[in-house]
């Protein structure tokens, strides 16, 4: 039985990915900012016969994260999941929304890298970035957005490299928009029910989770 840790695991993508590792028989850790959506994850894998636990942290917060890497023992793979978004034209893009996005899209991603790689580096275990095709090519409306999924992209194709011979592996994961509350908040996407469920798409990323370098799925 591995552990996998998923950020971001309460809703969305990150619930639907911990329900399909937990029913290929791993353990889950869940992390996230909200206790109750943690546990409605948990509660899911539970009534399926799986195992899981929950952490509640801020992943843009240093100290919270650190002392989390203290707690937890085993993270055979760390799946960095959490992200947020702000859509429309450039020049009605808010401080707020550049800063919100590059907190923790950008920061977030290598802060929790970085506290767990060396529990990655003792299980000899495997990193998936959930990036988004954002991080592939530029799009119109999403600059800020697009902005800092390059970031991760870069940050994922550097430790790919950095640790090619560490017996590690670092998948960037791309793929297009989902029907998850991503978009509540949005009207970006004026119907998001057309858009595949992130159960469809976290089943795909779980099959070819082998320790390739990219995973792509654009539909």
């Amino acid at each position: 039985m591995k552990h996998v840790l998923i950020t971001g695991a309460g809703t969305g993508l990150g619930q639907s990915l911990a329900k399909q590792y937990a029913n290929n028989g791993h353990h889950i850790l869940l992390v996230g900012r909200r206790q109750e959506k943690l546990d409605d994850t948990k509660a899911l894998i539970e009534q399926a016969g799986g195992s899981a636990e929950t952490h509640t942290c801020d992943v843009t917060k240093w100290d919270e994260l650190e002392s989390l890497a203290k707690q937890i023992q085993q993270v055979d793979v760390l799946i960095n999941n959490a992200g947020i978004g702000f859509f429309g034209a450039f020049e009605d893009l808010e401080k707020d929304q550049i800063d919100t996005m590059l907190n923790v899209n950008a920061a977030g991603l290598i802060y929790t890298t970085k506290h767990f790689m060396p529990h990655i580096l003792i299980s000899k275990g495997r990193i998936l970035n959930i990036i988004s095709t954002a991080g592939l090519r530029g799009k119109v409306h999403e600059a800020g957005y697009c902005a800092s999924k390059f970031a991760q992209r870069g940050f994922t194709e550097s430790l790919q490299k950095e640790f090619e011979d560490k017996g590690i592996s670092v998948t960037g994961v791309y793929m297009g928009g989902m029907n998850t509350p991503f978009w509540d908040e949005s009207d970006y996407v004026s119907d998001p029910s057309i858009l595949p469920s992130p159960d469809q798409i976290a089943e795909q990323i779980v099959e070819q989770d082998d320790g390739r370098n990219e995973i792509v799925i654009e539909k």
